[in-house]
């Protein structure tokens, strides 16, 4: 069952803002069904707003996905959701080490990880039993380039998304032979509130529509890996490929370094 063709039941976490409130927008459109999840209500609101208007039908789920040991009832939450064609897991928060690298606090570190890998782990465990009994449905984990090769500014989120990236990559092989594609997101900078606390420099700015078009495209297609953009994309491949010593002296040399 081939539902990243047209997908009907729509999921996507993290759509109060950046990339998740543009895939929102993206997606919406009659006949379709947006199941959106924010933990801020009033942005969470406009979204829906913008969506009916294009003739969606919208439903709304308010969860803080930083709250590791209320994990198990959203699971409970995301079965009682019923059949869901498309699960585009994106919520997600970023740290860094601080103006004067001092580093990153473990409560910060914690709540980073609650995030970006359990939260998104728990996302998958809750909306995939459905799809097998199904045999069928699709689902979407945004990483980001950096899971390629870790940026010395953001080493906690960094893992969480090279964590992200492997989890979906085994699930995807795992999954293939029932029907369940599930697709990696690698995005390199977009112009988000989220990306605009990056301390550094941020090649190759997109805009989140720019963003959400390139991943539906890429979803529709089931393709493995999203990554955009080039050559950002190609560069940060390479560094994982090439020795870490040379990879640490280019980006020094591009600016990432201390």
């Amino acid at each position: 069952m081939n539902c990243w063709r047209d997908p009907q039941r729509i999921l996507i976490t993290g759509a109060s803002g950046g990339i998740g409130q543009a895939l929102a927008l993206c997606y919406a459109g009659p006949g379709r069904t947006l199941i959106l999840h924010g933990r801020d209500t009033v942005k969470l609101d406009a979204v829906v707003r913008q969506c009916l208007a294009r003739g969606a039908s919208v439903q709304t789920l308010c969860f803080d996905l930083s709250q590791r040991s209320q994990l198990g009832a959203w699971q409970d939450e995301l079965a009682m959701l019923g059949e869901l064609d498309l699960v585009l897991v994106n919520a997600g928060v970023t740290g860094n080490i601080g103006p004067q690298a001092a580093g990153e606090p473990w409560p910060d570190i914690e709540r980073l990880l609650d995030v970006n890998l359990y939260a998104a782990m728990a996302t998958v465990s809750g909306v995939l039993p459905s799809m097998r009994t199904r045999g069928g449905g699709q689902i979407a984990l945004v990483s980001s380039l950096s899971a390629w090769y870790g940026l010395p500014q953001t080493p906690a989120y960094c893992a969480s998304k090279a964590g992200l990236k492997a989890y979906g990559e085994a699930l995807r092989g795992w999954l293939a032979a029932e029907s369940v594609a599930v697709n990696v997101v690698l995005p390199g900078f977009v112009a988000t509130d989220m990306s605009a606390r990056f301390p550094g420099p941020r090649p190759l700015l997109w805009a989140p529509e720019r963003a959400a078009r390139c991943i539906a495209r890429g979803l529709a297609r089931n393709r493995a890996r999203i990554s955009f953009p080039f050559p950002l994309n190609f560069g940060m491949w390479w560094l994982a490929v090439l020795p870490a010593g040379l990879s640490q002296r280019i980006l020094q040399w591009l600016g990432f370094g201390r």
